[in-house]
């Protein structure tokens, strides 16, 4: 994951700080010096490393911080804080058109995920109620209009094409579309190029000259550090984008780029890629991302992906029966269908406090995921809510028809009774409560359970 370089950096040099107690001038900018090497090791920008410590020293060695009992906590509080500051502060979001449709233009260097994420976007405000619809204007790159019109089919969202005609005359046919079918957002797709030229801007200026474009949003990838701060600065110098969407930021990143693209080009990162996954496109909050640089994890957005993707009704029936003592196979098959919903598990468990750095190094297989529910649909219906009947016949066929071994369903059937035994226990001591709104949260699978 990006950042993880950087945390381990600031984690040994806040440690240290720690250790000390009470702090001194030279404490805080020995610290400091820590945290600059440390930035510049992740490739964030020279003079916006230099800045960003110079900030934060200014601000940690005055009185009320030095005589504090908890200075170290008071120091890296404000290092959070500057850390929000340096990547926007608050959370930028769409600018919305005061009559529909509004006009979202997609740009960026081709390989950068511009298409995909194009499909990403209307599948994000698809699942906030809205009626998007994408447009194919990259004319040249071979089957990028096929390509659109697959990623558009997959999320559930139309694509508007009129194959090679000029881009200028397609938005504009796009524009009336929206309005006669009711699309509230129009997300264009633009030709890439391997690099900036004056012939892929003017393409671009000319559509913005064309019809009225409500945001610019430049698609870089992360991947390639201070090249995107670069990027993002040349095309903010000639088209004046309205904000940056960051791609493949789960990927083995330094992250240098989510910290600088902001403080260089005054523009802000609105999304990030997380995965290949529809799904995997996150808004961009400072906050959070600052507490996760510093392993405090992230809860909101953990709590704001388990409501968006776990049934309430559901998850509210399945707490009842598990302080009825009713949990059977059935609820065991549901809370594993909840946690695929929210992508990886791995990145799921990353966003508890503390958890990023203990998960680094372990590889969490999601495939057992689908064998677990192998195993259970190779179940009959009375088997799944009366676990207790199956015997050792029954275990043949149930391995048979999973693909699995007897031995895979045997551990099965064990872990469900560690976990039916921990909910009873739970109940009985005053235990009682909404796990993560129901089975929903990972924080239900107990320790036993493998991956």
């Amino acid at each position: 994951m990006a950042f993880d370089g950087l945390s381990d950096k600031l984690s040994a040099a806040f440690k240290r700080l720690r250790s000390k107690g009470k702090l001194n001038e030279n404490d805080v900018k020995e610290a400091m010096r820590e945290v600059r090497l440390a930035l510049i090791e992740a490739d964030v920008n020279y003079k916006v490393a230099k800045d960003f410590t110079a900030r934060c020293t200014e601000k940690c060695v005055g009185e009320k911080v030095m005589e504090s009992l908890t200075a170290a906590q008071m120091v890296i509080k404000i290092v959070r804080d500057e850390l929000t500051e340096l990547m926007g502060g608050e959370t930028a979001r769409i600018k919305t058109a005061s009559k529909i449709p509004t006009v979202i233009m997609m740009c960026g260097l081709q390989g950068s995920g511009k298409t995909t994420h194009c499909a990403k976007l209307a599948k994000k405000l698809k699942s906030q109620g809205h009626r998007p619809m994408l447009v194919a204007c990259d004319i040249y790159r071979p089957a990028a209009i096929d390509q659109l019109q697959v990623l558009g089919k997959q999320v559930g969202v139309p694509v508007f094409e009129k194959g090679t005609q000029k881009p200028e005359k397609t938005v504009v046919e796009a524009v009336h579309y929206a309005r006669d079918y009711g699309n509230d957002f129009m997300i264009i797709d633009t030709a890439g190029r391997l690099h900036i030229d004056t012939e892929l801007m003017q393409e671009l200026k000319n559509i913005t000259k064309t019809i009225e474009v409500n945001e610019i949003l430049l698609v870089v990838d992360a991947m390639v550090g201070q090249d995107a701060v670069n990027i993002a600065k040349s095309f903010n110098d000639l088209l004046e984008i309205n904000g940056v969407i960051l791609t493949k930021l789960d990927g083995d990143t330094r992250g240098g780029a989510a910290l600088s693209i902001r403080s260089v080009t005054g523009k802000p990162i609105k999304y990030v890629g997380v995965g290949e996954k529809p799904d995997d496109l996150e808004e961009f909050h400072p906050d959070r991302m600052a507490s996760r640089i510093l392993g405090m994890g992230d809860m909101l957005s953990l709590i704001e992906k388990v409501e968006s993707d776990v049934d309430e009704k559901e998850a509210l029936a399945a707490a009842k029966r598990l302080e009825e003592n009713k949990f059977d196979m059935n609820d065991l098959l549901a809370q594993f269908q909840s946690i695929k919903k929210m992508g990886s598990l791995k990145s799921v468990l990353s966003m508890l406090p503390g958890m990023d750095k203990q998960l680094r190094d372990v590889d969490i297989d999601d495939r057992q995921i689908l064998r677990i529910e192998a195993i259970i649909k190779s179940m009959t219906s009375k088997e799944r809510s009366k676990p207790e009947i199956i015997s050792a016949s029954r275990k043949k066929r149930i391995a048979k028809g999973s693909g699995m071994s007897v031995e895979d369903v045997n551990k099965l059937l064990k872990q469900y009774e560690q976990m039916k035994k921990m909910f009873k226990q739970m109940n009985t001591k005053g235990g009682k409560r909404r796990m993560g709104r129901g089975l929903g949260m990972p924080g239900v699978i107990p320790p036993g359970m493998k991956f």
